[in-house]
This record gives C-alpha cells, structure tokens and sequence, in this order.
C-alpha cells in the first residue's frame, strides 16, 4: 500500500506524518493487500485566522473497485485524521465486502451455467 501525504497552507511536521502513518496502517491493516495507493491532503483552510478550519480529504484506490474519498474538517488537525481515517476504513471495508459478495455472486452463476450446459 504506497501512501502519500501533502500539506497545504501550512508545513507538514513529523508528528502529523507519523501520526496519518500510523493510524492508517492500524485501521486498513486488513485490507492493505486490496489497496493501490492512499493518498492524504491536509490542509489549513482559514490559514491563521483559526476557527473549525483544519481539512483532512483522503483517497483510497482499491483494485477494481471505485475510489473511496473522505473529507473531514474539524478545529484540530490530530482530530480530523483520526476520524476521516476511521470513516475511510469502514467504507473500504464496506466496498470489499460488497465487491467479494458480488464476485461470488457471479461465480455461482458461472459454476450454475456450465453445470447445466447453458
């Protein structure tokens, strides 16, 4: 699972980058072998003014499946991640789950067809 991580508006530290690492490695451990690439930006949308302004937006590319895009805003950056990442990895594992039910779907009617000679 390749990761990419941007800042905008503002320098990314080596906490905010170890702290994304980290928590997207917990949350999508299970499914790392179905996703291509994670990408990250974060992003200060205020810039110093403050207010509820602090943006994580996340995507997921899934092989064969659609791309799962999160947004998050929140007060605190540390805050945003933890619940875009969260609501990453319940849609992906969703989007798996629905993409295996599908195949084996499709797999029983081919079994089914060639049973039958149709």
């Amino acid at each position: 699972m390749q990761i990419t991580i941007q800042a905008r508006g503002f320098p990314l530290t080596d906490a905010l980058k170890n702290h994304t690492h980290n928590r997207l490695g917990f949350t999508l451990s299970n499914a790392a072998n179905r996703i291509r690439r994670v990408g990250i930006t974060l992003s200060d949308l205020n810039g110093p003014r403050g207010g509820v302004d602090k943006r994580c937006l996340i995507e997921v590319r899934l092989d064969g499946l659609p791309t799962v895009v999160i947004e998050d805003i929140q007060p605190n950056m540390y805050t945003a991640i933890d619940r875009a990442v969260g609501r990453a990895a319940r849609t992906v594992m969703r989007r798996l789950a629905h993409g295996m039910s599908k195949r084996r779907q499709e797999l029983r009617q081919q079994s089914y067809h060639n049973s039958t000679g149709l």
